[in-house]
């Protein structure tokens, strides 16, 4: 495209040509063809030293800083451009040099609008737009870049914020009630397998939430500072389902569950001195160099698609409870999720605990209407018990449906303090010990995952390797409390934490320890434990389908800091899953015996016992058996190996930017949230490894 000439502009261009190179900063105009060639406006850029907050670019991670203030791009000032430019800016269109940047497959899809730089302000209505497919849900982010949101949302209550006892109770609670499925539905599956009683189960629930309560004060006072609930997380529950499926305890009848309980202890124990090692040795802070979006994608969406086999064929069992539950919820969850009561998101903040209370409701009609009644039969007679054939063929229906099935709040104390060994010394073996330690590692970057995000939602600045290590660290001391107190799995983040602060806005540290002294007291309460052991095993079953959909669909939504459309990360994404549920699934049909011995959801955890590896050692074969049965251990592996191994560079993995010393140097107060108490960090003061 030419431009006319004007002597005024010929005068002018001879008075630069005499300065010579005082004038080599010199900015030509950018004037975009009619073919919309992409490279000229990124030769452009390079030749002006325009720097976009949007840029898909490896260089660019230096521009930008996640402690709220985003870097604006360099603009050349008038003495610099000449009035060529300002002229030429006046005639052209900013829209027609929109579909350049959209042709651009390596951008991260955001764009910017792609006109002359000095018109960012005329443009940024458009920058808003085009952004807005990546937002988080339920948060406001806009563009992750390399050190995730430019700028954090804004919260209700900011991490270090202290509203007043009333707020700080209502928030706290609010917090452990959106959680409420993933911290106390793992005793309501391994109880009962371990052959528990009801009373077993209930005890199980208030030992979960004593620890929960006091971990949680630990990590928010010692671990990486943020505002995250530890709990008994679903990563643990296949291990212990393979350990209590094994063929050695299939037979056992006198007490059966204490003797499973005191073989989990001792395999946690052993597995988090391990992961408390690699944490406080700061050899945490090497492996964080093999754990990027894409390895932590496709594990944590295993963790959930490992149990499918368990969800629906239980809640099966009932489909007038576990069909309405299952619906309801996916409704509050995402067709009422817009719909705020005084302010607050009541359908989707609380989602698990309306549905499962309304159902519950129902269930009791149905029960107490005699849906669930058969002449002569009765739910509290042991199936070998029972006489009459109708009995038998309706025995399963009794136990899973009737919300008068369990007898927890008869036999369960008012008031009991749950302590350390209550189950009796915990029994300590090398194969499990193993196990455990392999899925301690797959703990681990769930909470490496966890970290980031939350971070992101709360103050949009990642925390430091050292502090990475050092939340990984105190969650092994924590599982090893976990272990002592006797609940069945170890003690990580919850992974749905993040979910939560994000739709909430609330991030205040004080918030989530108040919870935490009030699940406390209700440790002590053994009626409340009771309560929750009385929930029918099909509508346990049926709520558990949303949760560890939900636990998915937050593993996979780590991709967003990656490059989703590149071909070399769907690939191993979508590799990772496929050969992590189907190499399991190998392993899992050598089960003759099993099959007449094992309910069905079971018969996928026994294949330790029968799976086909036979070298001779029995030890080494439960070991591998176990191991390439559980889908989170092969997806994990199978990640690792093809992200480490595969070349892309640091932008397209999405490599995660762990905050430096260069960030505290530049900025001291950026990571005061990380920052362990003045007191306590004389302590570690030894521990450079561990520091913000």
């Amino acid at each position: 495209m030419e431009r006319e000439s004007n002597p005024a502009e010929s005068t002018t261009h001879k008075a630069d040509k005499q300065k010579g190179k005082k004038l080599r900063s010199k900015i030509e105009p950018f004037v975009p063809h009619g073919d919309h060639n992409a490279r000229d406006l990124r030769s452009w850029a390079k030749r002006t030293g325009f720097v976009s907050i949007f840029s898909g670019e490896v260089g660019s991670s230096s521009s930008v800083h996640g402690g709220g203030g985003s870097v604006q791009p360099r603009v050349a000032n008038e003495s610099e451009i000449g009035p060529e430019l300002n002229n030429n800016n006046n005639n052209s269109n900013s829209n027609e040099s929109e579909p350049i940047l959209q042709e651009r497959g390596e951008d991260h899809g955001t764009g910017n609008a792609g006109g002359p730089v000095i018109m960012e302000n005329n443009n940024k209505k458009d920058d808003e737009e085009e952004v807005i497919d990546i937002k988080y849900p339920g948060g406001d982010e806009r563009d992750f870049g390399h050190f995730g949101p430019q700028n954090p949302p804004e919260m209700k209550c900011g991490i270090r914020d202290n509203p007043g006892l009333v707020p700080l109770m209502y928030y706290g609670m609010q917090h452990y009630l959106s959680l409420a499925g993933s911290l106390v539905f793992v005793p309501l599956i391994i109880v009962p397998a371990m052959g528990g009683t009801d009373k077993d189960t209930a005890t199980v629930i208030s030992t979960i939430m004593l620890v929960s309560g006091l971990t949680t004060i630990l990590h928010s006072y010692f671990g990486t500072r943020l505002p995250l609930v530890q709990g008994s997380s679903f990563v643990f529950l296949a291990p212990a389902l393979v350990i209590i499926n094994a063929r050695e305890y299939r037979n056992l009848s006198e007490n059966k569950f204490r003797h499973i309980m005191r073989e989990l202890q001792g395999a946690i124990i052993v597995s988090s001195i391990f992961q408390c090692i690699i944490g406080l040795s700061g050899f945490m802070s090497l492996l964080l160099r093999l754990i990027n979006p894409v390895v932590v994608a496709p594990t944590i969406g295993a963790v959930g698609l490992a149990f499918f086999s368990y969800g629906f064929p239980l809640a099966g069992s009932c489909v007038e409870i576990s069909v309405p539950q299952i619906l309801l919820v996916l409704i509050f969850s995402l067709h009422l999720r817009g719909v705020s009561v005084f302010g607050n998101r009541v359908f989707q903040v609380y989602a698990v605990p309306l549905s499962i209370a309304i159902i519950w409701v129902y269930a009791c009609f149905l029960t107490a209407g005699g849906a669930y009644d058969y002449k002569g039969c009765s739910p509290d007679i042991p199936i070998s018990n029972m006489l009459t054939d109708l009995c038998i063929k309706h025995a399963y229906t009794m136990k899973h449906c009737r919300t008068d099935a369990s007898n927890a709040w008869e036999t369960a104390d008012w008031i009991r303090i749950p302590y350390p060994l209550q189950w009796g010394i915990p029994i300590f073996h090398l194969r499990t010990s193993i196990i455990m330690i392999i899925v301690s590692l797959v703990a681990s970057v769930d909470s490496v995952g966890t970290y980031y995000s939350a971070s992101m939602h709360i103050n949009g600045k990642p925390p430091t390797r050292g502090v990475v290590s050092r939340g990984i660290g105190l969650e092994g001391f924590c599982s090893v409390l976990a272990g002592l107190w006797g609940t069945g799995g170890g003690s990580t983040t919850l992974t749905e934490n993040a979910h939560t602060v994000a739709i909430t806005k609330v991030a205040s540290r004080r918030a989530v320890e108040v919870g935490a002294v009030i699940l406390i007291v209700f440790s002590f309460i053994g009626k409340v434990g009771a309560i929750l052991a009385s929930i029918p095993q099909a509508l346990a079953a049926s709520l558990l389908c949303f949760v560890w959909a939900l636990v998915v669909a937050l593993g996979l939504s780590t991709l967003r800091y990656t490059h989703t459309a590149s071909f070399r990360n769907i690939m191993i994404v979508g590799a990772s899953l496929f050969i992590g549920l189907s190499l399991p699934a190998y392993f899992q049909q050598y089960q003759p015996e099993t099959a007449f011995i094992l309910p069905g959801y079971f018969i996928p955890y026994s294949a330790a016992s029968d799976g086909p590896i036979h070298s001779g050692n029995k030890q080494f074969d439960f070991i591998m058996n176990a191991l390439l049965s559980m889908n989170m251990v092969v997806t994990l592996l199978v990640a690792i190996v093809l992200d480490n191994t595969v070349p892309g560079g640091q932008q397209e993995r999405g490599v995660y930017r762990w905050s430096t010393s260069d960030d505290l140097s530049s900025n001291p107060s950026s990571l005061d949230d990380y920052k362990l108490p003045s007191k306590v960090s004389r302590v570690f003061r030894w521990a450079k490894c561990l520091d913000a």
